[in-house]
């Protein structure tokens, strides 16, 4: 039933309470037929109709058009807040279970913005937690909704929560499909805007994570010019970000540090505590890989960022990668204990099997971190878990990478054939 339907209904029942006939309830400001026609859900009625008609049924108009008395959509809005709050917090299992209480509230069905303030929120947790298959359902269900009761901008923020939780989960395919064509790039030129830059930036790390280098130049400095035109801070962080991901899978290693650098110093003047924190991880990451003698600075940077990451609405994930930017870090510093801390941190955050690729990474930096002690049963151990993982994961020239980390290890600790294999898979992945 539509909600103009839902509203017809609820006059009907009201009208039917209060022992009214529908000329009684319509005279002598409205024809009975006019009312017949709302009851039915065959006309909608004028914010003042709906005032005069409250007015003679002694309800209140929030009641009338939503089912619910305004002391129950105050409830309603005040959960929604205390949810949003427990997410911004970092406390991902109690924003959870607040947005699925909301959702479970027989009340909140005839509100569509609300519920879909909800689900969306609910999908954000659930993604924080983790549990991306169940993230990409709800979000899936607001995208497949009319886009009448949607606001432009809310029905591209679930496609930037869909493209990364499908780029999480390895189905790169999937998230290319719902960032192009939420941007129409198949059929014209996006309309460029704040939320539009950070879809095209998500999108364009799927890009590089394919391999697909040459489409991620391109596209990165599409959305550098679009970001330059528009000016704002949020565009030119979003698109700097992840251009500098770009320049640095290339090879361009200055380039990337010079845009990072650019991105964290707009970011660290107008930004909110979560992207400034991955923003800071990201930046120690890339500084470890292009200026390893700074290896102490990135293990600073990167502390800095997992506090910031654990107080802020970041998921499981990004604190994850974190660990491991400390965890290597400590390595390029001589310290494979500490890096093994950090490494183990990382595996506890992922035991539930949430983000293969990163459970993998952990234990590579683990078999690296080992092999650095001489503990070479250890390293071989953590080597074995980490091919598992990566055999369960897409064909991807990340992926092609990773495997060729476990080929190397696994020639140094003297295991020829499973290093060929390992190669082999690596080429296979690289498409050669």
């Amino acid at each position: 039933m539509t909600s103009q339907g839902m509203v017809g209904e609820r006059i009907k029942a009201i009208r039917r309470q209060r022992g009214l006939s529908q000329a009684q309830l319509a005279h002598p400001e409205l024809s009975d037929s006019y009312v017949s026609l709302i009851e039915s859900g065959k006309r909608t009625p004028t914010p003042a109709v709906l005032e005069l008609l409250a007015q003679k049924l002694d309800c209140s108009l929030t009641y009338l058009v939503n089912g619910v008395t305004a002391e129950q959509m105050e409830e309603i809005e005040l959960g929604l807040r205390f949810a949003q709050l427990a997410l911004e917090n970092g406390d991902l299992t109690e924003a959870r279970s607040r947005y699925a209480e909301l959702l479970a509230d027989k009340n909140l069905a005839g509100l569509a913005s609300l519920r879909r303030d909800a689900q969306y929120g609910y999908a954000l947790a659930t993604e924080a937690c983790g549990n991306f298959p169940e993230a990409i359902t709800v979000l899936e269900s607001l995208s497949g909704e009319e886009a009448d009761g949607q606001s432009l901008e809310r029905r591209v923020q679930v496609a930037i929560a869909l493209c990364r939780c499908y780029r999480e989960l390895g189905d790169l395919q999937a998230a290319v499909r719902v960032g192009e064509s939420t941007l129409g790039l198949a059929t014209s030129r996006p309309q460029w805007t704040d939320v539009t830059v950070e879809l095209g930036s998500t999108l364009l790390f799927v890009y590089v994570e394919r391999g697909d280098l040459l489409r991620a130049r391109q596209f990165a400095a599409e959305l550098l010019a679009a970001a330059e035109l528009l000016g704002t801070p949020t565009s030119m962080v979003a698109a700097c970000w992840n251009a500098a991901l770009t320049a640095q899978a290339s090879g361009n290693g200055d380039e990337a540090m010079s845009l990072v650098e650019r991105a964290l110093a707009v970011q660290s003047e107008n930004g909110e505590p979560r992207n400034l924190a991955r923003l800071r991880s990201q930046f120690a990451m890339l500084l470890l890989q292009v200026r390893p003698a700074e290896a102490l600075m990135a293990k600073e940077l990167s502390e800095r960022a997992l506090r910031e990451l654990k107080e802020s609405s970041a998921g499981k994930t990004a604190i994850a990668r974190c660990e491991l930017n400390i965890a290597r870090a400590q390595m390029a510093l001589g310290r494979p204990v500490e890096a093994v801390e950090h490494a183990r941190q990382a595996q506890s955050l992922l035991a539930d099997g949430s983000s293969l690729a990163v459970a993998a990474d952990a234990c590579l930096v683990l078999g690296q971190a080992y092999w650095m002690q001489r503990l070479d049963q250890e390293a071989l151990a953590e080597l074995q878990a980490a091919a598992e993982r990566l055999r369960r994961l897409p064909v991807t020239r990340t992926i092609a990478e990773r495997w060729q980390s476990v080929a190397e290890m696994q020639a140094r600790l003297g295991e020829h054939e499973p290093s060929m294999s390992s190669y082999q898979q690596a080429l296979a992945c690289a498409g050669l």
